[in-house]
């Protein structure tokens, strides 16, 4: 996870300019079922009218049971949200549909914007 955490701050410097980290960001906190729950603001960056498709796996009532996730995009804000081992993974599944905006000559940089998810993302 520490390469993701590396990967996220790269990320984050580059949309700063002064401007976008005074009203934007990016918040990971807890929640009490328990798990992980990132947002992440694409307001006045390139991501912000990119497609994402939402990612799914477990059960995601109200009180989830392990392993659950759920990434989305939603008014402008990548949310992912996942059980207590999921925060990893979470960050990956943005990473790499982020990547994807700038590696136009990877093998399929929207596959992710499909949910087409790699099965081997490290938590």
């Amino acid at each position: 996870m520490n390469e993701a955490i590396t990967q996220l701050q790269e990320w984050f410097r580059a949309q700063c300019n002064g401007e976008w980290e005074n009203d934007h960001g990016v918040v990971i906190e807890t929640t009490d079922n328990p798990g992980w729950w990132v947002k992440i603001n694409l307001s006045g960056t390139q991501l912000r009218n990119r497609a994402f498709a939402p990612v799914k796996r477990g059960d995601l009532t109200l009180d989830p049971r392990p392993p659950w996730l759920h990434c989305f995009v939603e008014d402008e804000i990548f949310n992912g949200a996942g059980d207590p081992d999921a925060l990893g993974e979470i960050l990956n599944i943005f990473l790499r549909w982020a990547e994807g905006e700038r590696k136009k000559g990877s093998d399929d940089p929207d596959r992710l914007a499909r949910g087409d998810v790699d099965p081997k993302v490290s938590r």
